[in-house]
Parts: structure tokens; C-alpha cells; sequence
């Protein structure tokens, strides 16, 4: 069954090719050495009166020359952490600029990102040397299998969900949004590379804004899915109202949540490809094996995960799946308000001490805390209202068994 997007997702990735345009780099040192040169005069001429201007030349930096250049795409296929490390860095250093906090202040921000930019230096850069063969096959891999995995397990959770419950002939509403984002993907990649510049404030707010509404209806179709999750109360509720048990509204939204996660990995997927091609001059066939070896490795999981499904009893299938959504929505959140803060759309305020645990979405800015706290406090709420409906169908159901 997962064929059909799998081929609907190499298709995909064949406007990569066409609109492959801009080169990038895997030597880092030079871009480093400009991007700290600029910074350190930007940060000598601070003063109260042109906040403005330093807050715009770091943002020049970050999307001019550390993504402009290609370095942030390559580092990202090395080190994920490090590159969102290094974003969070850039967009502390453009708020604090804007907002005219002191120059000490500044200063002491500015010397962590110089240290995290030179650690990049000392331990990933190529030193301008082209990656061999199978250098290439790895970092194609990595692309569609890493950005595609997220995006499968919540699509195998969705149809295992289906087919359990009795509604196979329903796992059409899945696919339909599936192959609905990997259209809107290509369309979205057009437009962010041909129209408003794929390098730039557009990108990031167009992944933060996906990834914000990603999470909003995960924590949805997760509470849904906790609703069912007694085996007693499931089996009747399919015997007895087995037309009703899947509403037009419960469709809709499991195939957007479907369509969400397959977007908000699609056009950056054939983006990043579209980055790799370009820099992949006569290494073409490399890029195709690690496409193929990336598509093996999503069917293994898809089959992983519906193996489980099926041996997985109702009531810890169901708790489980509803577990993984909720748990990629609070991923979600910290990400999306980090790519919003990187696009200067919201403020950014450093948290001294606090920890960094990128693959939870956890990063140490007030702004990212208090989103994700914001989908904690709906665990109390959404346990508060379940009991309430559960309690409101026992009054209901008690006058019919009397």
C-alpha cells in the first residue's frame, strides 16, 4: 500500500532537478571567516541608536552567507543538533540586537555562536573536498529517510488505526492526503525557490507556521484516539453504530493530520535535494542509489510498524498511538517557534543553563518553553474533559440498562 507514495514521492523530487540552480559548500572555514568578521564589526559599531541595523546585519548573515552558501544544508546532513544550535544562536543575536540590549550582553551571546560556528570548522568541514561516491549515496539517504521517517510512522500509525477498527475500506482518506501534500510540496518548493526565494525569512516561517498547525491537530486526533482506547467501550461503540464510528469530520481529520506530515517534510525535502543536486556535479547516479536505499528503508518501517499494530493488544495499540502524536506535537512546537524566531517573527529570549535536547524539540528560549508547556497543560485539560464525557455517556447509557 505504501508503494503508491513512495513512487509518489521520488516523483516529487523530480522538480529537484529541474530548478537545481544554486551550488554549496562542505568547506566551512571561508564562510565561517566571513561571517565572523562581519559579526565582530557589527558588534563593534553597536550602539543604542542603530539596533536596527545590527539586528538586519546578523539576519543578512544567518540567511545570506551560513545559508546562502550552502553550509547549513550540508551541516544539517552531518549534524542536526548543531545546526539548530547554531539557528538558535543567530536568532538570539537578531532579537537582543532589535530589542537594544547592552553590548556586553551581546558580546557574550555573539562568542557562543562564534565557538559553536568553529566547532562546525574543526569537525565537519570537507576542507573543499568532494565527497566520494558513496559520500553522496549517504547524504542522499539521509535526506529523504531522516526527513521521510516522521512523516511515515505517523501515516502507518493512521492506517494501522484504520484497519483496526474495522474501516480498511477508509484508508483511502490517508493516501488521498498524502499524495494532496506531496503536490502541495512541489508547489510550495516552486514558489518558496522561483517566486519569494527559498533562502530566506520565507522558508523559515513557512516550516514554523506547518509545523504550529501540525501540532494543534495532532494533539486532536491524539485525544480522539484516547477517547477509544478502552477495548470494551471500542467494541461496542463499532458493533452498535458501525456507520457513525467514522464521521465526515473524524476523516477530514485524520487525513489532514496525514496531509500535514507529508508537507511538512515535502518541500523541504525536494529542496534540500535541489541543493544536493546542484553541488553534485557527474555524482548523479550516487544521488539516485541513496533516493532508492532511503525508499527501502521507509517500507522496512512502514512494515515494522504495521507488523506491531496487528500483534500490539486494542487498548495498548491505541494508548501507544495517541503517546506518538502527542509526543511529535510537543516536538513540533519547539521547533516551529524556533524557524519563526529565526525569521524574526518572534522574539527570542536565552535561558541561561537550560538545556538543549534538539530530537524533543527542547531549546533554551522562553518563547520555545512556554509553547511547549502550553501542550503540556492540555494533558490535565484533556484528561479532565474525557472523564467529563465518559460520565455524560454512563448517565445516558444507565435509564436504557435500567
Amino acid at each position: 500500500m505504501n508503494t503508491r507514495v513512495l513512487f509518489l514521492l521520488v516523483c516529487a523530487l523530480l522538480p529537484a532537478w529541474v530548478f537545481a540552480e544554486q551550488g554549496l559548500t562542505e568547506d566551512y572555514a571561508p564562510v565561517v571567516q566571513a561571517i565572523v568578521e562581519r559579526g565582530d564589526a557589527a558588534i563593534d559599531a553597536y550602539t543604542p541608536a542603530n539596533t536596527v541595523e545590527t539586528g538586519n546585519e546578523f539576519s543578512r548573515l544567518y540567511f545570506d552567507i551560513f545559508e546562502g552558501s550552502g553550509m547549513e544544508f550540508t551541516l544539517n546532513l552531518k549534524n542536526s543538533s548543531l545546526l539548530l544550535k547554531i539557528e538558535s544562536g543567530f536568532s538570539l543575536m537578531i532579537s537582543q540586537s532589535m530589542s537594544g540590549k547592552p553590548k556586553e550582553q551581546l558580546q557574550k551571546s555573539w562568542d557562543g555562536l562564534k565557538g559553536d560556528l568553529d566547532y562546525a570548522v574543526v569537525h565537519y568541514s570537507s576542507g573543499g573536498e568532494m565527497p566520494s561516491f558513496w559520500g553522496k549515496t549517504v547524504q542522499s539517504f539521509l535526506i529523504l529517510f531522516r526527513e521521510g521517517i516522521e512523516a511515515m510512522l505517523v501515516v502507518a500509525a493512521l492506517v494501522a488505526y484504520l484497519r483496526r477498527s474495522g474501516f480498511s475500506d477508509k484508508v483511502k482518506v490517508i493516501w488521498w492526503g498524502c499524495g494532496l501534500a506531496l503536490l502541495a510540496s512541489v508547489l510550495a518548493a516552486w514558489l518558496l525557490d522561483s517566486v519569494i526565494q527559498a533562502s530566506g525569512a520565507n522558508r523559515e516561517m513557512l516550516e514554523g507556521v506547518t509545523m504550529l498547525i501540525a501540532a494543534m491537530v495532532l494533539i486532536y486526533v491524539s485525544y480522539w484516539l484516547t477517547a477509544k482506547k478502552d477495548a470494551d467501550r471500542w467494541q461496542a461503540f463499532v458493533k452498535e453504530k458501525m456507520d457513525k464510528a467514522i464521521g465526515e469530520g473524524s476523516l477530514f481529520a485524520l487525513g489532514f493530520v496525514a496531509f500535514l506530515a507529508v508537507f511538512r517534510e515535502g518541500a523541504e525535502t525536494i529542496l534540500f535535494y535541489q541543493a544536493l543536486i546542484a553541488g553534485s556535479s557527474g555524482q548523479q547516479n550516487a544521488i539516485w542509489a541513496g533516493v532508492g536505499l532511503a525508499t527501502v528503508g521507509l517500507v522496512l518501517v512502514y512494515g515494522v510498524v504495521r507488523l506491531a499494530s496487528i500483534r500490539l493488544p486494542l487498548r495498548l495499540f491505541f494508548g501507544a498511538t495517541a503517546v506518538l502524536l502527542f509526543a511529535m506535537a510537543f516536538v513540533f512546537v519547539g521547533q516551529g517557534i524556533l524557524e519563526l524566531q529565526v525569521a524574526g517573527l518572534i522574539h527570542t529570549t536565552s535561558l541561561e543553563g537550560w538545556p538543549m535536547m534538539s530530537l524533543l524539540g527542547i531549546f533554551p528560549t522562553r518563547e520555545t518553553m512556554i509553547g511547549q508547556a502550553l501542550v503540556l497543560a492540555t494533558i490535565p485539560t484533556g484528561w479532565l474533559w474525557l472523564k467529563w464525557k465518559r460520565s455524560g455517556t454512563a448517565r445516558r447509557q444507565s435509564p436504557q440498562e435500567a
